[in-house]
C-alpha cells in the first residue's frame, strides 16, 4: 500500500490504525527519497491529526496474563524432564497447546495484571498445571524426527520432488509414459 492510499483511508475512516502506522514508517524508512506526492500525503496527515480530523488508535495496551502464568509453569516442568532424560521439548509448543486449552486473562493495568495473577494463582492454577502436563505428555509422545530431512523445495521443484519420493517408494506401481 502507498502513503497516499494510507493517508486516503485514515481521512475517510477518521482514524490511522497501529498497522497502518507500521506501514507509513516501513515505506520511509525503506525508501531512499520520498516524492512531492508521498511529501504532501505526509504533511495533510500530520495537520489531520493535528486537528483531530484523524485520531491515532493506540498501539495494543493490554496483557494476558495467562502467558506469562503458562510460560513460567512450562519451562519450570520441561526444565525437570530435561534435567533427568535425554529430551528436548519445545516450550514454544508446550505452552501454546496449554494456552489454547485455557480461559484467556487480559489486563489494561499494572494492578488489573496483579488481580488476574493472584486470581489465577487461587482459582486456575490446578488448571494450567494440568494443561501444562497434558501438553509435555503429547510433546513426548511425538516422534523424534529425523534431523537430515529437509523441507520441500520452492513450488516449480515441488512436482519433481513428489515424483522422485514416489518412483523411489513405489518404482513399479504406474508405468512412465514414453514419449
Amino acid at each position: 500500500m502507498t502513503i497516499e492510499k494510507i493517508v486516503e483511508q485514515a481521512l475517510q475512516d477518521g482514524y490511522l490504525t497501529p498497522a497502518m502506522e507500521a506501514e507509513v514508517a516501513r515505506i520511509c524508512d525503506t525508501a531512499s527519497e520520498l516524492s512531492i506526492e508521498e511529501y504532501m500525503a505526509l504533511d495533510r496527515l500530520m495537520g489531520s491529526l493535528l486537528t483531530g480530523e484523524v485520531v491515532a488508535v493506540p498501539r495494543k495496551q493490554f496483557i494476558n496474563v495467562m502467558e506469562e502464568l503458562v510460560l513460567t509453569e512450562a519451562i519450570s516442568r520441561v526444565a525437570e524432564i530435561e534435567a533427568t532424560s535425554n529430551r528436548a521439548l519445545d516450550v514454544g509448543d508446550i505452552a501454546a497447546y496449554a494456552l489454547n486449552r485455557l480461559p484467556p486473562l487480559y489486563a489494561t493495568t499494572e494492578e488489573g495484571a496483579n488481580y488476574q495473577r493472584q486470581r489465577a494463582r487461587e482459582e486456575l492454577q490446578d488448571l494450567i498445571t494440568q494443561q501444562v502436563r497434558e501438553a509435555i505428555v503429547r510433546n513426548l509422545a511425538q516422534p523424534q524426527l529425523d534431523p537430515s530431512r529437509q523441507a520441500i523445495g520452492k513450488s516449480k521443484d515441488v512436482l519433481k520432488q513428489v515424483s522422485s519420493l514416489l518412483e523411489a517408494y513405489a518404482p513399479s506401481f504406474e508405468q512412465k509414459p514414453e514419449f
